[in-house]
């Protein structure tokens, strides 16, 4: 089991930025990926931003260039660095850990979810 802590988010205005964190602990050595997933209200839950541990990284169309995800291996945390904020950002975000098998990538981890809100 892994377990995912949290931090960060908060209440902005549109075009400031956040950072998010997400402290890993537990069975994190065969880790894969980790990721970034939001939910805003009446909406499914979306992958934002992904890295696999070579640290390749792919983003949703609606946060490319505006989002970067990087991974702190050596104290097992994750960041989502947010820029230019929009209204449309605001939602629940939680990060998630992600190992490998058969090619294909299955979660064994979420965090608790942080809010953040893009208000004028």
């Amino acid at each position: 089991q892994v377990d995912l802590v949290q931090s960060g988010g908060g209440l902005v205005q549109p075009g400031e930025s956040l950072r998010l964190s997400c402290a890993a602990s537990g069975s994190i050595d065969s880790l894969a990926a980790m990721g970034w997933y939001r939910q805003a209200p009446d909406r499914h839950r979306e992958r934002v931003a992904h890295i696999t541990t070579r640290g390749i990284t792919t983003y949703s169309d609606s946060v490319e260039g505006r989002f970067t995800v990087s991974r702190d291996a050596a104290n097992n945390t994750l960041y989502l660095q947010m820029n230019s904020l929009k209204p449309e950002d605001t939602a629940i975000y939680f990060c998630n850990a992600e190992k490998l098998s058969g090619g294909h990538y299955y979660t064994v981890g979420w965090g608790q979810g942080t809010q953040v809100s893009v208000s004028s």
